[in-house]
């Protein structure tokens, strides 16, 4: 048993954050390593050590195994965290680091092997007496062969890639038509993000539970079940709002998953953290989806649920302790629901949002923790997952912990950045998730719906009007001697003219009128954004300009709504083009950003070419009416 004394955490961001609080606990010293854009990060700061990786992207710095080895060589490390993404399922790297005397903490490189390729990890479940789903697994990777299975199977069907995770490299298909589009943007997506472009096929189950089993096994052959987390609110296969413990499982369902995740585990001598994925349908029957070797994103809703710290666990299973509890006491208590904030705008098709964070503060109580990767001042970049932070509540019950985390949220202030913070207040607070059960495809299928603006009845109007007034009175302002639609009338009435949702409206106040309550997301000198009956709404006082035409919606330039990487052009000059006929494809933060016609016309222009590097703003593609 070696006691480990150094480690180094080969990762960034929130979850190096998390991986070094619980170190400096055990009074363990930590290395950093960092790319050139995460230099002003807080885990670097927080860290004993921090090196620099010299580099931007992923493949020149957190991917880079000989880079990091060579790190672990000069420092004398005794162990690397990897924590998830990047190397974490990296079964060479953990390897390399053998070879040198280094601990890898996770399991061995041939359970990260049998396990971190799907299609192998699926041939083994089926050994063990698992339900998976009907598929192709093969390793003939030609498009002809590949369409051949996937009609075989059955539309609609699912192409993932085989190395994939986080949602990345997986395309839903419903139809032979679609097929051969999506197999390529999968495979480009899978290469750029894991290195392999290998896709396998499964049929797709129509609007199944996603249930996953955290799992944790030592080095004396023990594995434990540590509950379950429902994962089903998920947006294009991301995990979006994460559950401990599932409820709504009749027990032999429940009892089942955790044998057959425990069974599967054991089949590999698994050591460490582990999760096996279930999807689960309407009448109780579930299939192996996938296993992931590391620790996951949503680990802390377990966390808050039977009081463990599984990173200090990852730890002790390393240096070859035995793990510290035994099944009988693994006990879950109350609820968690982790919510992750992303820099990005729901109303733009979530689109990642990059800048400079001018504010992040959470003030609220201690069963509220938020695990974040940033501080005020940070830049968020294009080269990496856009995730701020992760939001976990603790409370007695599901519908307490969806209170909870609604509150936490509107406390909450991000600024600087476009966020996902009032889609996530929205969603907490709708009946269909707060008050039943969720499938996978739900966002998917509902989100025009949830991103449409409400317009507010005569009674949130009144809401807004009152709020607003308040904010005049506490920023020193008159209304009387307000230029702005404020109106006297007659037995303490008020009349007031104001902008939401992209309209001019009026609301009569009157003294003393009991109106329901409504939550402050945001206030500034003349307008507040505020939650009211589970919607969010944005008042603004009207401005001069207010009902000016919009020139710029009438521009036919295409540009670049973020910095990226042109990976495919798709318009000809002088081609006739429809609306909404794909012209070029982005690549960045990870992910693909189709560029699409607005209208019917001709391509007058293409300004780049596959492989540029574009700026935020930049002209694409000039479009002339046809």
């Amino acid at each position: 048993m070696k006691k480990i004394k150094r480690i180094l955490v080969a990762n960034r961001g929130e979850i190096a954050c998390r991986i070094i609080r619980t170190c400096d606990q055990l009074a363990i010293e930590t290395i950093a390593i960092y790319s050139d854009v995460d230099k002003d990060l807080p885990f670097v700061k927080l860290a004993t050590k921090a090196i620099a990786l010299e580099g931007c992207e992923a493949r020149e710095t957190y991917l880079d195994i000989n880079k990091i080895v060579k790190i672990c060589q000069e420092h004398q490390v005794d162990a690397v965290h990897p924590g998830y993404g990047f190397l974490s399922e990296n079964a060479a790297f953990a390897e390399a680091l053998n070879q040198i005397g280094v601990i890898f903490i996770g399991p061995s490189p041939a359970a990260i092997r049998a396990m971190g390729s799907k299609s192998e990890a699926k041939m083994i479940a089926e050994k063990v007496g698992i339900n998976t789903i009907k598929g192709y697994m093969g390793a003939d990777q030609d498009t002809e062969v590949l369409l051949k299975h996937a009609k075989q199977i059955g539309f609609p069907i699912l192409i993932k890639a085989v190395h994939g995770g986080g949602g990345k490299g997986m395309r839903r298909v419903d139809s032979e038509a679609d097929f051969t589009s999506a197999l390529a943007s999968c495979q480009r997506e899978a290469q750029s993000a894991f290195g392999n472009a290998d896709v396998m096929l499964e049929k797709y189950i129509v609007d199944p539970r996603h249930i996953e089993i955290q799992v944790f096994g030592d080095q004396h052959g023990t594995v434990l079940t540590l509950s379950e987390r429902d994962c089903s609110l998920q947006r294009r296969h991301q995990k979006i709002v994460e559950e401990a413990p599932a409820i709504g499982l009749a027990e032999v369902t429940r009892a089942g998953l955790h044998q057959d995740a425990q069974a599967i585990s054991a089949s590999v001598n698994y050591v460490g953290a582990g999760t096996v994925e279930f999807l689960v349908d309407a009448e109780g029957n579930y299939y192996f989806l996938e296993m992931n070797t590391r620790l996951q994103v949503e680990h802390p809703a377990t966390e808050m649920i039977l009081g463990l710290d599984l990173v200090e666990w990852q730890i002790r299973v390393a240096e070859g302790q035995p793990l510290p509890l035994s099944q009988s006491q693994i006990r879950p208590r109350g609820h968690a629901i982790e919510v992750r904030l992303y820099a990005e705008d729901p109303h733009q098709g979530f689109l990642p949002s990059i800048g400079q964070i001018t504010e992040l503060a959470l003030d609220t109580d201690t069963s509220v923790r938020l695990d974040s990767g940033y501080q005020n001042g940070n830049q968020v970049s294009i080269y990496y997952d856009p995730i701020l932070a992760k939001l976990i509540v603790h409370a007695d019950n599901r519908r307490a912990a969806f209170h909870k985390a609604v509150k936490a949220l509107a406390k909450l202030q991000i600024k600087g950045v476009k966020t996902n913070r009032q889609f996530l207040i929205e969603l907490l607070q709708n009946p269909d998730v707060c008050e039943k059960l969720p499938h996978i495809a739900y966002l998917d299928h509902h989100m025009a719906q949830l991103l449409k603006p409400t317009m507010p009845d005569d009674i949130t109007k009144k809401v807004l009007a009152k709020s607003l007034l308040n904010t005049l009175s506490r920023q020193g302002s008159s209304p009387w001697d307000a230029a702005d639609g404020w109106r006297h009338l007659s037995r303490g009435q008020q009349l007031l003219r104001f902008d939401c949702q992209d309209e001019m409206m009026q609301s009569i106040l009157e003294s003393h009128e009991d109106l329901p309550p409504a939550l402050m997301l945001d206030q500034d000198v003349n307008s507040i954004t505020l939650s009211i009956n589970g919607k969010v709404y944005h008042a603004t006082l009207p401005q001069l300009d207010h009902g000016a035409d919009d020139a710029a919606s009438k521009d036919q330039k295409l540009n670049a709504p973020m910095p990226g990487r042109v990976i495919s052009v798709l318009a000809s000059l002088g081609e006739k083009v429809e609306a909404g006929c794909p012209l070029m494809i982005l690549e960045a933060m990870k992910m693909e950003h189709t560029i699409r016609a607005p209208f019917d016309g001709i391509v007058e222009d293409v300004f780049y070419k596959t492989g540029d590097f574009v700026d935020d703003g930049a002209e694409l593609v000039r479009l002339i009416a046809a």
